[in-house]
């Protein structure tokens, strides 16, 4: 159902941009605009095969091209809306000039919209495969009885087809260097079975912080069970549904894990708030990891200073972000919810389908938590 969902709406996407924009243009050949539109639509119907059945060869540069055409699909798409509506705009505009001039503007109109759209795709790629940069927050915490508290969170890294070990190594290097008390990985880690995904997790072992883990919707779709174990062998403190107390004997701060969503509609593992908060000090500070930035809708009756989650990356393409504030409360960064919570959404550390973002930056976050 996906599948055919997906094609259907690529289809549909790539069928406008062609008839309303790319078939327009006087500098284009209209051959070379239907080639193009077929080319990304091809891209994408074996992108979203192989992501059922596996049938691609394992290279990470045909996964990334493959890729890059849903995100080329939906940023010529926002392209040629603009485009569309400003024609019409301005072709009433220019029903008094003789025909040689409004041809001379449609030329002057149709050059410029061809350099905006490749300034466009080329900011989105260049972009997407930038390092991740170092973000850092701080979060004042009522009753946190310590001077501060740094946490360093990924999310969304989705290790996989394209992003690899060297990707890995070098956020963990950085991450090192940072020197955090914690690292919290919020989901979306890996998106391949473990025993796949295996080599290219491996050098999170050597994170010299302590770290915790949620799981996040992909990992739901490779196997959780699976993914879960293989952490916990590379030492990582795994939280589904589970809390980790800070400060040895005297706690001053501790981490609750919940599950994702997604457990809801597979049956497996699904959040459950008691048991996440299952003999949790509640009068210390709370800190809550959970993939989606809607969890923080559930949080009236257990206490949260601070929910740390992932899920919507930024947006990734500007402007998708508008459609992602349709199912999530928050897009990215820290917002203050209701009596004191506060959450933190990062953009996130990897990317998912296309190499490609817009005005939504890759992160490694360094949260410096502090006294209110």
């Amino acid at each position: 159902m996906f599948f055919l969902i997906f094609t259907a709406v690529m289809g549909l996407l790539n069928l406008y941009l062609y008839r309303r924009f790319l078939r327009r243009q006087h500098l284009l050949p209209s051959k070379l605009g239907l080639g193009l539109a077929l080319a990304l639509m091809g891209g994408e119907i074996l992108y979203a095969a192989d992501r059922f059945f596996g049938f691609l060869p394992d290279s990470p540069t045909l996964i990334m091209l493959l890729g890059g055409c849903i995100g080329v699909t939906f940023m010529l798409f926002v392209i040629a809306v603009i485009y569309d509506l400003l024609r019409a705009v301005g072709s009433k505009g220019t029903t008094h000039f003789d025909p040689a001039r409004r041809q001379s503007l449609r030329i002057l109109f149709d050059a410029a919209f061809l350099l905006m759209a490749i300034s466009y795709l080329w900011k989105g790629v260049h972009h997407g495969g930038k390092t991740p940069a170092i973000r850092r927050v701080t979060v004042p915490i009522p009753g946190l009885k310590t001077d501060k508290f740094t946490i360093v969170q990924w999310s969304d890294v989705h290790v996989g087809r394209t992003i690899k070990a060297p990707f890995v190594g070098d956020l963990v290097e950085r991450t090192n260097a940072l020197k955090p008390d914690l690292v919290a990985i919020t989901g979306d880690l890996a998106d391949l079975p473990a025993n796949r995904a295996a080599a290219d997790l491996a050098p999170i072992g050597q994170l010299q912080a302590p770290v915790c883990y949620v799981p996040g919707n992909h990992e739901y779709f490779h196997g959780v069970e699976d993914i879960l174990a293989y952490l916990e062998m590379l030492g990582v403190k795994t939280l589904p549904n589970a809390s980790l107390p800070i400060g040895g004997a005297d706690p001053f701060l501790t981490v609750v894990g919940l599950n994702d969503l997604m457990g809801n509609r597979w049956g497996v593992r699904p959040p459950d708030w008691n048991q996440a908060f299952a003999g949790v000090d509640q009068s210390k500070p709370v800190v809550v990891l959970a993939h989606q930035p809607k969890c923080i809708e559930q949080t009236d009756h257990h206490r949260c200073d601070l929910m740390l989650s992932g899920h919507t990356h930024g947006g990734q393409i500007f402007p998708f972000g508008l459609l992602v504030m349709l199912a999530q409360p928050y897009l990215a960064g820290l917002h203050t919810h209701s009596n004191g919570q506060q959450i933190y959404v990062s953009r996130g550390t990897g990317y998912w389908g296309p190499p490609v973002r817009v005005l939504a930056p890759s992160e490694i976050t360094l949260l410096t938590l502090v006294p209110a």
